[in-house]
């Protein structure tokens, strides 16, 4: 597609104009280096496969999202920015990419972004991806100011896949909606969330830490697991499961965990104290519900069985007398 094609292919807006429409589609973002008088651009909300999101094109030689827009107007999104034609450059990060037709770029919204037009006009889609939905389908939260040729095989296919939507050759279904966010998150994926190592961002251990704070608040339940954490912590069960394989474990492990290091203190309280509570009461207090399996879990965990707990226990405050009467 030729890029003057496109600006007559749709209304011409006004400088102005072009701002306001694109403040409210996506945010705050100012074309430059052109004159206003001499403004040309146009913009087009779209819906791509139940995403929001806006094409666009303009003859300015720059168009930027400082810091300011970024404070005032408050998005938070990733964007994955197509380049329909023309070329341009992406500031983002202090990362910079060239852009030609048929590459892919992901921004974040949170931060300010800077696109350098080399041919005017050129055409950009802009295709909005709420933040919490990306990461918890990716199990990371990728890197932005990053772009991926055309030539790579992934790019090739979401870039068809989106032109297709957006010139309107889509005959799928409404029905088949969200099967197309969940192609278009993989192929995302297969671009931007490759990684030499496990991700140890801020963010990631920030979530696991509360992940583990919502195990430690709520393992009594019996019905707690690895669906209900992630459920609580407001993430996919994919990028729990992520969190922990990370770190070297699974979040059902972990549960069973705390919940029998919790056992294990409440038997040495029963022995110290001799209150003679059953361990069937024990067991159910902890977040189990059959006490055989409990005593199964038990005995792999700490190497003998919970009734013989409170024998050891003692036995180790009588070792540690000698020792100390040794020791005067």
């Amino acid at each position: 597609m030729n890029p003057s094609d496109d600006l007559n292919a749709e209304p011409a807006l006004e400088y102005e104009e072009w701002k306001v429409l694109l403040r409210a589609l996506c945010g705050r973002y100012s074309p430059a280096g052109v004159e206003p008088k001499a403004f040309a651009g146009w913009v087009r909300p779209a819906y791509i496969c139940g995403f929001e999101a806006v094409d666009l094109s303009c003859n300015a030689h720059r168009i930027e999202r400082t810091y300011r827009d970024v404070r005032l107007d408050g998005t938070d999104h990733y964007g994955a920015i197509f380049q329909f034609a023309g070329r341009s450059t992406l500031v983002q990060n202090d990362r910079v990419t060239e852009l030609a037709v048929g590459d892919v770029a992901l921004v974040d919204s949170t931060q300010p972004v800077t696109y350098i037009s080399e041919n005017r006009p050129g055409r950009w889609l802009g295709l909005n991806l709420p933040r919490h939905s990306l990461v918890s389908h990716l199990g990371l939260e990728p890197e932005s100011g990053l772009s991926r040729r055309g030539g790579n095989p992934a790019s090739r296919l979401l870039f068809r896949l989106v032109q297709d939507v957006a010139d309107g050759r889509d005959l799928s279904a409404a029905s088949a909606e969200p099967y197309m966010q969940l192609a278009i998150y993989d192929l995302l994926g297969a671009l931007f969330a490759v990684s030499d190592g496990p991700s140890t961002s801020t963010h990631s251990e920030k979530l696991f830490m509360r992940v583990c704070g919502i195990i430690k608040a709520h393992f009594a339940d019996p019905d707690l697991g690895p669906t209900a954490v992630a459920a609580e912590a407001g993430i996919s069960l994919r990028y729990l499961q992520k969190l922990f394989t990370l770190r070297g474990s699974a979040c059902s492990h972990f549960i069973y965990s705390v919940r029998l290091d919790h056992a294990a203190r409440l038997i040495q309280r029963r022995t110290s104290t001799k209150t003679g509570q059953p361990l069937s009461a024990i067991a159910y207090a902890c977040g189990f519900r059959d006490y055989t399996h409990f005593a199964r879990a038990f005995r792999i965990r700490f190497g003998y069985p919970p009734g013989a707990a409170g024998i050891r226990a003692a036995g180790n405050d009588r070792v540690r007398v000698h020792a100390g009467e040794s020791a005067q």
